[in-house]
């Protein structure tokens, strides 16, 4: 049995043009998105610059983004581990 091709999408149809919309509204973003993170990593060459550790603001802002719960948890398991490692 003969696996099925995609649909052909007429280029004069209206889902051709939702589709082409669709892909410029995701270039778009994809530009955005690039600009953005080139800011951010401009940011975190500012705070270099300053004497901030670049690789501690990132694991703030890591940390900053799981609820308290979430966080509390995740240090008790790195408490465990490090103490079954004998590094605690």
């Amino acid at each position: 049995m003969a696996a099925s091709a995609a649909p052909a999408v007429d280029p004069s149809s209206v889902a051709a043009d939702q589709l082409k919309s669709f892909i410029e509204r995701i270039e778009r973003l994809e530009e955005e998105k690039a600009g953005l993170a080139g800011d951010i990593k401009d940011v975190y060459a500012e705070a270099k610059g300053n004497g901030f550790d670049t690789k501690a603001l990132r694991k703030i802002v890591s940390l900053r983004k799981k609820d308290h719960a979430e966080r509390q948890e995740e240090e008790a398991i790195l408490e465990l581990y490090m103490q079954a490692l004998g590094m605690a």
